[in-house]
């Protein structure tokens, strides 16, 4: 049976309604986007020169430097440290990382002995939770541009419970920010940082003198670094989120304004159509008359 205008009317207005929520979400990301970008940028000197620092100590600029994070040792158990969002509308965000997560786990373990899981977001928490994966530690609720204090317990729990040798490996697993329209999944090995030591960058060539010890600095450094580079990807995977929640909203409000248009095209014939009838009837009854 064919709509009522009245029907059609009202699904216009709705669908109205939609493209004005979803416009301004899509302008709100976009906003947030730009701060979280810079936030990122703003981060990655602090990292780059840890890391200069790090590779001079580790890569034989001074003998006898010992550390168990730059060192591999039989893997008996890993440590996947997983970066999603606490709210939806972000396309394919989410979906993404968990189903590569979830891939790498069924092809490495055959047991929920032989790995765990530090979660960051309630979409990614939720998931797992559902399909009883081993949840050691989570957070939600992050802000959209995250202080390093705000992840920082998750993050000293990971890296110290490899240096306790709880885990022999620690993975990063986030979406790694390209633009707007491009995140991709990745899956980083963070611990051991065994390729740290192996050869010095050519880029750091800087002579330092280290108080009390190269040994000591290390022992201080490493974590932080470590810790840095989980705080640098979770930046990353906010503007990933962010720009696939503005992707997404942009792609709503595009076909918001698709749906309209046809269902106005609907309303106008269904108006014609009536106005025809009303005429033929009108025509009609004066021939009778006659």
């Amino acid at each position: 049976m064919a709509r009522s205008m009245r029907d059609i009317k009202r699904q216009i207005k709705s669908v109205q309604n939609t493209r004005q929520i979803t416009k301004a979400m899509e302008m709100v990301a976009a906003s947030k986007l730009r701060k979280a970008q810079e936030k990122a940028e703003a981060a990655r000197p602090y990292s780059l020169k840890l890391k200069e620092v790090v590779s001079n100590i580790a890569a034989g600029s001074v003998d006898g430097i010992e550390h168990p994070m730059l060192v591999s040792r039989p893997v008996k158990k890993t440590a996947y440290l997983l970066v999603t969002s606490d709210r939806g509308l972000a396309g394919g965000y989410n979906a993404n990382i968990l189903r590569k997560v979830t891939m790498l786990i069924a092809e490495r373990h055959t047991s929920k002995d032989e790995y765990a899981l530090f979660v960051i977001g309630r979409k990614g928490r939720d998931f797992l939770r559902r399909r009883e994966y081993p949840i050691v530690e989570e957070i939600t609720e992050l802000s959209d541009t995250p202080k390093f204090a705000d992840i920082k317990s998750i993050a000293y729990s990971a890296v110290q419970q490899f240096e306790e040798g709880v885990y022999d490996e620690l993975y990063i697993c986030y979406n790694r920010f390209v633009n707007a329209i491009t995140q991709e999944p990745t899956v980083d090995r963070l611990l051991p940082m065994d390729g740290v030591g192996k050869a010095k960058s050519h880029e750091a060539n800087a002579n330092y003198e280290y108080e009390p010890s190269p040994q000591g600095v290390l022992d201080v450094l490493l974590p932080k670094y470590a810790e840095t580079l989980i705080y640098s990807a979770i930046l990353d995977g906010k503007a990933s989120e962010l720009g696939a929640k503005m992707t997404a909203m942009g792609s709503a409000t595009k076909n918001a304004s698709k749906m309209i248009g046809e269902l106005t095209l609907t309303y106008n014939r269904a108006r014609q159509a009536a106005i025809t009838q009303e005429i033929t009837e009108i025509v009609a009854g004066a021939n009778a008359q006659s």
